[in-house]
Formats: structure tokens, sequence, C-alpha cells
């Protein structure tokens, strides 16, 4: 799927944590933007506060699994049962159905792609990324996201340090400012990936 002209999708992997969702939150609703949060169901089992108020928030929730697993590595029956329990989680932590998936690593299997399929779930990649699940500046997120920051562009960016590199991802909350300034900038609005669908 491509968003629609004039837009950019501002999405979010492996939440909702308490580390940084709340501080991306913020700075949403200081910029204005909306975003895709493509959350984990063992996040949202330790999380549920976090992943309601997302919603609560007026943004969209997307499924990113149950497990943050590799899928080329799962059988045909983990790959189902990941997607399917990652899904339940979501709905019963958030009362809202995922529209869009977006696997760990990027990294499809046959049978997670036909799980996917199965359950009605849209497979989203992304065109942009800020690269920040290593430790990086907030500054230094911004400018790699800048970069390729065009209409129609997918941003992946990371509300958890859980599954990366880095003790925080308070740095993506706090790039979040100059990125929505790169896009006023370049007349684009950063909305979720169902509004520009």
């Amino acid at each position: 799927m491509e968003p629609g002209r004039g837009g950019v999708a501002l999405t979010f992997d492996d939440g909702p944590d308490p580390d940084s969702t709340p501080a991306v939150l913020a700075a949403l609703d200081a910029t204005g933007a909306t975003a895709t949060f493509f959350m984990l169901g063992e996040q949202l089992m330790r999380h549920q506060e976090v992943g309601r108020e997302v919603v609560a928030r007026g943004h969209e929730v997307a499924l990113h699994g149950f497990g943050h697993e590799h899928h080329e590595q799962l059988t045909p029956q983990q790959a189902r049962d990941d997607l399917a329990r990652g899904l339940g989680a979501v709905e019963a932590a958030t009362g809202r159905r995922p529209r869009f998936y977006r696997p760990p690593y990027g990294r499809f299997s046959e049978h997670s792609y036909e799980a996917c399929r199965k359950l009605e779930l849209e497979p989203v990649y992304w065109s942009v990324w800020g690269q920040d699940w290593d430790t990086l500046a907030p500054k230094r997120i911004a400018e790699l996201v800048g970069r390729d920051l065009g209409d129609g562009a997918i941003v992946l960016l990371h509300d958890s340090p859980r599954y990366a590199d880095r003790d925080s991802a308070a740095a993506t909350a706090k790039a979040l400012v100059p990125i929505a300034e790169q896009a006023r900038a370049a007349e684009l609005r950063l909305a979720s990936l169902g509004e520009l669908a």
C-alpha cells in the first residue's frame, strides 16, 4: 500500500513500552502528528495501559506479532500462532483490530505471509528509517529520516529499546520535533497509515 499524496506515514515498532512510548505520544501531541504503532503481544501483556493510551490519544494500532521472532526460522504452525496470538493480544488490550502487519526485522516467511493473508492483515514495510535501533543522537535520527522524506514515504522508528542495541528509546521521542519541522518545510503532513491509505 502507498499513502496518499501530501503525507508521510509515521510508524513505530516494538512497543508499547513505558520507556519511551509515553514520550513519543507527548511529542506527537506537541507536533500535531498522528502515527501507527506496530505493537507486540508480549509487550502489551506487560504494558496494557500504555497500549490503551496510544488509542486514547487517537493513534492507530497495528500488529508486529506476539514475540519479536525471526519468521524465517519458524515452522508453519509457529508462524500462524505468532500472528494469531499477537492479533488476539492487541484486540483484547486496545479494543481495536489491526489492519496492518509488519514482521519483525522486515522478514516474512511464506508461512507468516500466508497467516497474514488468512487473518486479513495488510503487509507493510517502510521506505525511510531513522536507524534508531542503534544508539544514535536525536539529531542524527532526524537527519537520517530527512534524507528520504517525501510524499508517500513510510517512516520506521521504534518506541521500545527491548529488541535493540540501546538502553533507551528516548532519543526517538526527541527526534520527532525536528522530523515534524522537516515535514512541514516540505509541505508534508505526518499521519497514520490508515489516514493516508
